[in-house]
């Protein structure tokens, strides 16, 4: 006679499943690979009539084998495991990676890395405080693209209120990364608060030519003085002519040499003189040459190569590696 206490583990897995109803049983098969489908469905083939007083000790014996006698662990061991019982290898590689995050990556150098087109299609459905909080929180280059791909109206807004934010309270930044974080999933982590004005410095810095002058002129328009700030805070291409003879050296060994031809294409006869002048007089001539071959070129091409020069620029002066020429004037000395 059969009875639960005869009964082998998979037969008893055949009669809770039949006790659960069609319906919980297709959800629970879904989650199981190919053979264990087909054992089991095996063992459901076998079982003739089940009374009822055995289906039911076998619900009990699997109800009391899931009773929490002590603490239950999580953490990414444990997740691991059990979708590595529910998903293939290459997927449960993923979702991992997402969890868990590549070493210092965060939520905001996921957006980073979010195509442009995807990020401006959702913020531009959202309120101008939330657009500027975020794009704060991005790098100056994709801020930049950003808030060029937005209207207009919309971008000069988003720059007014970046100027004059105050610090964001945790909560509402928070609820921002929750936000965002359903929407991208990632790691989310807190950065310190950067001066509004060197946010938008740097930001400026990355926009073409004919976005830059057009956010500037209309941001002189509501607030001379603020639009003042972020122009002493910029470094435009122009601004190489105060760096040292020796930061140019520097510079030369460091910048992209085939960026370089087109940067100075688009720039002054005075700073190419500069540059010539930090070189040898063999390198000049054939600089110069290159200069010359190139032919004429789009504005927007000299714009990204001379953003190109002045990113290396900053990350020299970030580095200390040159000196930065605003520090310098801004410096004070008592005697």
């Amino acid at each position: 006679m059969i009875t639960s206490e005869n009964m082998s583990g998979k037969t008893k897995a055949a009669v809770f499943l039949l006790a659960l109803g069609e319906d919980i049983s297709q959800k629970v098969l879904s989650h199981l690979d190919q053979l264990e489908i087909i054992e089991l469905s095996s063992e459901i083939s076998k079982l003739k009539s089940i009374p009822g007083d055995i289906a039911e000790n076998v619900c009990r014996e699997f109800l009391k084998s899931t009773e929490i006698s002590g603490t239950i662990t999580g953490g990414y061991d444990t997740t691991e495991r059990l979708l590595h019982r529910l998903l293939p290898p290459d997927q449960v590689n993923r979702i991992m990676e997402e969890i868990r995050g590549p070493a210092g990556l965060t939520m905001w150098d996921k957006l980073d890395n979010v195509s442009e087109s995807v990020l401006v299609n959702y913020l531009k459905n959202e309120y101008p405080q939330t657009v500027a909080v975020i794009l704060t929180k991005l790098k100056p280059f994709r801020a930049a693209q950003i808030l060029s791909s937005l209207p207009e109206d919309f971008s000069i807004d988003i720059i007014t209120r970046m100027i004059h934010m105050d610090t964001v309270q945790k909560d509402i930044l928070d609820r921002i990364e929750g936000t965002l974080r359903h929407e991208f999933i990632s790691n989310l982590s807190q950065s310190p608060k950067r001066d509004s004005y060197e946010v938008l410095a740097d930001i400026f810095n990355n926009f073409e030519r004919r976005k830059e002058v057009y956010f500037m002129s209309a941001l002189e328009d509501k607030s001379q003085e603020d639009a003042e700030r972020i122009k002493s805070m910029m470094f435009t291409f122009e601004d190489i002519r105060r760096l040292p003879k020796a930061s140019i050296v520097r510079l030369l060994r460091e910048a992209d040499r085939e960026k370089l031809p087109t940067a100075l294409k688009g720039s002054s006869d005075e700073i190419r003189k500069i540059f010539f002048s930090s070189m040898t007089s063999r390198a000049a001539r054939m600089l110069e040459a290159e200069i010359s071959a190139i032919g004429p070129v789009r504005v927007k091409d000299v714009d990204t190569a001379q953003a190109e020069i002045i990113k290396t620029i900053k990350n020299l002066m970030e580095s200390g590696e040159i000196e930065n020429p605003s520090a310098s004037e801004d410096s004070e000395f008592v005697f």
